[in-house]
């Protein structure tokens, strides 16, 4: 009995595991087998869509797809569910009948069997699918900004200019921001700094900041395509595409946003409108910053506001120096921090030429490097490290952009001056004229004004900026900086190439008479201050000089100085001791320009009479000892300009004589001269030729002239009526016809080319009515005139005319009072004074009221009143208000400058 029932258990369990179930446990081991093989092969497949996955996303900086992150948890899961099922089965084998292959528990294995058959194929699918994965990965949708690598830290300097412009990002009223500045001053990195800050900001107006380079030459289709790409606008949608396409999608896009669009580097206006940027203010608040070197291009693209970038302080320039230089050099030796100091004044505030400059000097370890390299920059600024690579090429795009070759050669002009040299803007305009840069305008009138519109351009440029200079009536001054004027410099002389092209010398001492063989290729020389030249054996050789500018200290002109000029067209020799002119000048068939104004010149050569090309002729400031040679100046047919400022002919028969001469120049049109009799005054105003030419007259102690009339329409500048006793009045005459002088001016009768007028010591000169004919004046100075009461005086109680359309002095920026024991009032009522800067007042008692209203504060123009404090507390206001706001700019002086 024993043996038989085992027999029995395992017959009746066999009987029960027939068909299906049979095969699925007969197949159990195979397909175990066949399970963990795929499992391995769909980890390996996996191990490969999760590498190319982590790839893509760390290096490309993608995102995986929805269905690849999906199949990836599936297939970990997987592996677990497999691990699992594989352990079990594992198990259930351990528990097979005793000395049998036979499952115990038949129901629980075949249940086990058909689920491993499952996962096979669960996993084989599983494995297909990884394996034919064409994308694991996208781009990921842009971040509303992208952070812009700062090159150069620390950033020093442009706190200020930041602070603006972020304050005006967050005024609605602003969309568009223009800043602009010189080259190398730091632009780009303040728009960087901007970009970057709204990473960090919490202003959360703005969806998107966009960043474009727009460089130069403008490329439309670039921008678009900077913007669509931003955008994450589909290629399929815009690329090959026609401009008026891609400007649709980025309008689009943009006109559902608020955005901040950052244009970097733009040199000519460009079209926003065309580019697909929609109009600004349409219910949103988007802005436009963008860089630029010209305030003209600010205008041009519409900038509600412009924020020029300046040059570094003092300060802030040292220590951006230090810190390119390095602790290293600047700690190797005590004197080094000292010359460095001096290397950084060099560079003036520009922090691309510290940045460069700073870069040349790391290495040096010893003060005599830093020596070597500090006369190496100030002599030769190009052979200086970096400087033409990095610096002056850079800088010189602003050369390349200006309009034609005329501004291209002025702007280079202006480096034959000295650093730190106050130019004045009309002596550089007259020069300009001199050497035919401003050929196409024959009269000079418009070539002037051709001029300041150059000025202008170059100041709007960053080349040039305005400064100020001694106070003389109607002048303005101009300054180059020090690293534009090196950068010019090197233009000049072609790169470098021909470095005698432009020779400028400026306080270097003695210069040798080799030194002076070696200009002989030289186009301009400038010679300042404490230059002189060694005596030389034999004339020096100058073919090819077109220009000789000499400012320095020098009594008599070598021998044969001017034996060898065949092209010359500009001598200057203003301010300079010489005393007598060497006869050869005569020589000098080219010559078109020459200025000997406040020289020690006492008599003039009858060669001087050759120059028949000859337009220019200034003579301000001599004491002539002798008149002008007989038919020297109605010899020189050319003349378009003569200028005798503060020069006393000895006579009034030489007076009379030289405007007999003048009146034989075919071409004169520009006079400026000095008058002291009476008949001289007659004989200028009795010439139509003569009368339509003086641009500036000043009258002084004139005898017996009580009455002076102007002619008008006129083309006087400049008046100054000085020491006339018995002058009594000016009148304006129009075709013989007296006009009243009370009544304001019409634009056919009036003073109106009238800027400057200086009233000195004229004891009989009750008021300046006439004034009212002047509607342009900006500089008027009256001083030591013992009874006059009232500048204007107004006569409307009495009737007159006045247009209302016209103010008084509109254009006034500069008005000085001095010693006027009874000046009661300047103007009865209260004037605008738009354009008025200064007024000084002093030993004027009775002058209690100045005729100003609130709109004096509102224009923000005026910046200084002088005068002494008891004068200034004893004012009386209409308005405290006005008092209190002009108290500031208050200043005492007990004594004026004189006019």
């Amino acid at each position: 009995m024993d043996f038989v029932s085992p027999v029995l258990d395992v017959a009746s369990r066999i009987c029960s595991c027939v068909g299906d179930r049979a095969d699925h446990l007969r197949r159990l081991p195979q397909n175990l087998k066949s399970l963990r093989t795929e499992t391995e092969k769909l980890n390996n497949v996996y191990k490969d869509v999760r590498e190319r996955v982590e790839r893509e996303e760390n290096l490309e900086k993608k995102k995986r797809t929805h269905v690849v992150g999906g199949w990836i948890q599936r297939a970990e899961a997987m592996e677990k569910e497999v691990n699992e099922l594989l352990d079990r089965c594992d198990e259930e084998n351990q528990k097979k009948c005793f000395g049998t292959c036979c499952p115990r528990n038949c129901r629980a294995s075949y249940k086990l069997a058909k689920m491993v058959r499952e996962k096979m194929d669960a996993v084989a699918e599983l494995q297909s699918e990884g394996s034919n994965f064409q994308e694991v990965a996208v781009p990921l949708p842009s971040p509303h900004v992208i952070e812009r690598p700062l090159e150069e830290k620390p950033i020093v300097g442009l706190d200020s200019p930041f602070r603006e412009v972020w304050r005006l990002l967050q005024d609605k009223q602003v969309g568009s921001i223009g800043i602009y500045g010189m080259g190398g001053v730091g632009k780009t990195t303040l728009l960087k700094k901007i970009n970057n800050n709204f990473l960090e900001s919490s202003i959360n107006a703005f969806d998107i900041v966009i960043w474009v380079v727009v460089s130069r030459p403008t490329n439309l289709e670039r921008v678009q395509e900077t913007i669509l790409d931003r955008l994450d606008i589909p290629d399929d949608r815009w690329k090959g595409r026609a401009e008026e396409r891609k400007a649709e999608e980025i309008r689009r896009v943009l006109k559902t946003k608020n955005f901040v669009l950052l244009l970097d580097d733009i040199w000519e206006p460009l079209d926003l409108l065309r580019a697909g940027i929609p109009p600004l203010g349409d219910g949103n608040q988007s802005k436009i910053v963008f860089t630029t070197r010209s305030a003209d291009v600010c205008r041009g693209m519409g900038a509600q506001k412009s924020i020029k970038v300046e040059c570094l302080e003092e300060k802030e320039a040292l220590s951006l120096f230090q810190a390119k230089v390095g602790e290293d050099s600047l700690n190797s030796h005590p004197d080094i921090p000292k010359l460095a100091d001096m290397v950084e004044k060099e560079c003036k505030g520009l922090p691309l030429a510290l940045i460069v400059i700073a870069r040349a000097m790391a290495s040096a370890k010893t003060p005599e490097e830093w020596e070597r390299n500090l006369r190496k920059l100030r002599l030769y600024p190009k052979d200086v490290a970096g400087m033409e690579n990095d610096l002056f090429s850079v800088l010189a795009f602003s050369y390349d952009t200006l309009p034609d070759e005329a501004t291209k050669s002025c702007f280079l002009y202006c480096s034959l001056f000295p650093e730190d040299y106050h130019i004045p803007s009309e002596h550089l305009i007259l020069l300009w004229i001199g050497e035919g840069f401003l050929n196409e305008y024959d009269d000079i009138q418009e070539a002037r004004n051709q001029g300041g519109k150059i000025i202008q351009m170059l100041e709007h440029a960053c080349l040039l900026e305005p400064c100020e200079g001694p106070p003389l009536p109607g002048e303005e001054y101009l300054k180059m900086h020090d690293v534009i004027r090196d950068m010019a410099l090197w233009l000049a002389c072609e790169k470098g190439k021909k470095k005698n092209k432009f020779v400028v010398k400026d306080g270097v001492g003695l210069i040798s008479a080799q030194e002076v063989q070696k200009w002989k290729d030289a186009q301009r020389i400038a010679l300042w201050n404490k230059t002189r030249i060694e005596k030389l054996r034999e004339p020096p050789h100058f073919p090819n000089t077109e220009t000789v500018i000499r400012r320095m200290k020098m009594f008599m002109f070598p021998s044969g100085f001017f034996t060898n000029m065949s092209v010359i067209r500009v001598l200057d020799f203003s301010n300079v001791g010489i005393r007598k002119l060497p006869v050869e000048i005569g020589n000098l068939a080219t010559l078109q320009y020459l200025n000997l104004s406040y020289t020690r010149i006492e008599y003039f050569p009858i060669e001087l009479k050759n120059l028949k090309k000859l337009r220019f002729l200034m003579l301000d400031g001599l004491f002539l000892r002798a008149p002008l040679p007989n038919q020297m100046v109605s010899s020189l047919s050319s003349l378009q300009l003569v200028s005798m400022k503060f020069v006393s002919f000895g006579s009034d028969i030489d007076e009379i004589l030289f405007f007999e001469e003048l009146e034989q120049l075919e071409h004169i049109n520009d006079i400026s001269i000095e008058l002291t009799s009476i008949q001289s005054i007659q004989r200028l105003f009795e010439s139509h030729k003569l009368r339509r030419s003086t641009t500036s007259l000043r009258l002084r102690l004139c005898r017996g002239v009580n009455q002076v009339q102007l002619l008008s329409p006129s083309c006087i500048k400049e008046l100054n009526l000085v020491r006339c006793n018995e002058l009594e009045e000016v009148k304006i005459i129009h075709f013989e016809k007296q006009v009243v002088p009370s009544k304001f001016p019409n634009p056919q009768c009036c003073l109106n080319h009238l800027l400057s007028v200086l009233i000195n010591g004229c004891n009989k000169l009750l008021n300046l009515n006439w004034l009212i004919h002047a509607p342009k004046l900006q500089y008027l100075c009256i001083e030591e005139c013992e009874i006059i009461e009232k500048v204007i005086e107004d006569e409307r109680s009495e009737g007159s005319e006045i247009e209302s359309g016209l103010s008084v002095f509109s254009r006034l920026i500069d008005l000085t009072l001095s010693n006027l024991p009874k000046l009661e009032s300047i103007y009865e009522h209260p004037l605008p004074f738009p354009s008025l800067r200064r007024i000084a007042v002093l030993r004027c008692p009775r002058l209690k009221k100045l005729p100003f209203d609130y709109s004096i504060c509102m224009s923000k123009k005026l910046e200084n009143i002088i005068g002494r404090q008891k004068w200034w507390d004893g004012l009386e206001w209409n308005d405290q208000t006005l008092m209190h706001n002009l108290t500031p700019i208050f200043s005492t002086l007990q004594k004026l400058r004189k006019c």
